[in-house]
C-alpha cells in the first residue's frame, strides 16, 4: 500500500479551476507551436474520474531531437510565462515519448512512431478532444 500513498501527494488542485483559456495551457500550446510540433491534440479529463488530470496535450515531432526541442522549450516558456516548474517529467533519455507533469496539465511530447503505436487519444477516447493546429 505504499505506493498509493505517491497518489496522495499528487492530487489535483482545487483552488483554480483549469480551462483551455487558462495562462498555462495556452503557454503550452504556444511553445509547442512555436517549435513546430504536429498533430497537437488536447483531451478534456475534468469529467472521468479515474483521470489524474485536467487535460491531457499531445503532439508529436519527426525526430529525437525536436521531441527535445519542444519539450525543452515548454518547460523554459512555462517557467517564464508562469513561474511554474514541472511536478516531474519522464522520458527525456530515450526521447521517443517525453511526459510533462504539471499536475492539472500532463503534457505528452512523442515520436511520431511512439504515437502511432501507442494510441493514447484512443485509450482515452471518452475524453472530449479538441486539435490546436495552426
Amino acid at each position: 500500500m505504499e505506493q498509493l500513498s505517491v497518489l496522495d501527494s499528487r492530487k489535483k488542485s482545487t483552488v483554480t479551476k483549469l480551462t483551455r483559456s487558462s495562462k498555462i495551457f495556452k503557454t503550452i500550446i504556444q511553445a509547442i507551436e512555436d517549435k513546430k510540433g504536429e498533430q497537437i491534440i488536447s483531451l478534456d479529463l475534468r469529467k472521468i474520474p479515474e483521470a489524474v488530470s485536467d487535460f491531457f496535450i499531445i503532439c508529436q515531432a519527426n525526430n529525437t531531437t525536436q521531441v527535445r526541442a519542444i519539450s525543452d522549450y515548454i518547460e523554459h516558456q512555462v517557467k517564464e510565462i508562469c513561474g511554474e516548474n514541472p511536478y516531474k517529467h519522464e522520458g527525456k533519455q530515450g526521447l521517443q515519448w517525453v511526459l510533462i507533469d504539471y499536475i492539472n496539465i500532463v503534457v505528452h511530447v512523442m515520436h511520431t512512431e511512439a504515437r502511432n503505436f501507442y494510441k493514447l487519444e484512443d485509450m482515452w477516447s471518452d475524453a472530449a478532444s479538441q486539435g490546436h493546429d495552426e
